[in-house]
């Protein structure tokens, strides 16, 4: 987690404080986001520092489920999602790509949740979170 950007906890990542550190990957953002706003109006964004990793992070919610977190980093941002066991089915039968389907078997466990992590530097990516936002709101 050391490669975070946003650690300081007097400046809010504001979209220009954002920008200009997430560089070209600025486009992925915003499609990410204009998905997010028109699919998902429900969901809730919530940017929040967080001592531990003395860095903000952002926390997608959608009622009291954390659908994802997103992180940002040099040239990029990344998002995080956790899912349990049950969602392994969906995952494997989802259209991600192979590669992601293989980090989520192979991920770490925490307890009986294991997380996916999409470094969002291609459209693909886009793709894929979309995805997994899917399978997020069908696993329960």
């Amino acid at each position: 987690m050391n490669d975070l950007v946003l650690k300081d906890k007097e400046i809010y990542p504001t979209e220009e404080v954002i920008f200009s550190h997430i560089g070209k990957t600025q486009t992925y953002w915003e499609a990410l986001f204009d998905h997010i706003h028109a699919n998902h109006p429900d969901f809730k964004e919530e940017w929040r520092y967080y001592n531990d990793g003395k860095s903000w992070l952002m926390k997608i919610t959608h009622k009291a489920n954390t659908i994802f977190w997103l992180s940002v980093i040099p040239k990029a941002f990344r998002i995080t999602f956790y899912f349990g066991d049950k969602a392994e089915p969906a995952i494997l039968n989802s259209a991600i790509p192979d590669e992601l389907k293989k980090d989520f078997m192979e991920g770490k466990r925490y307890g009986k949740i294991r997380g996916l992590t999409l470094v969002m530097k291609n459209k693909n990516n886009i793709e894929s979170a979309k995805e997994l936002i899917t399978v997020k709101l069908n696993t329960k």
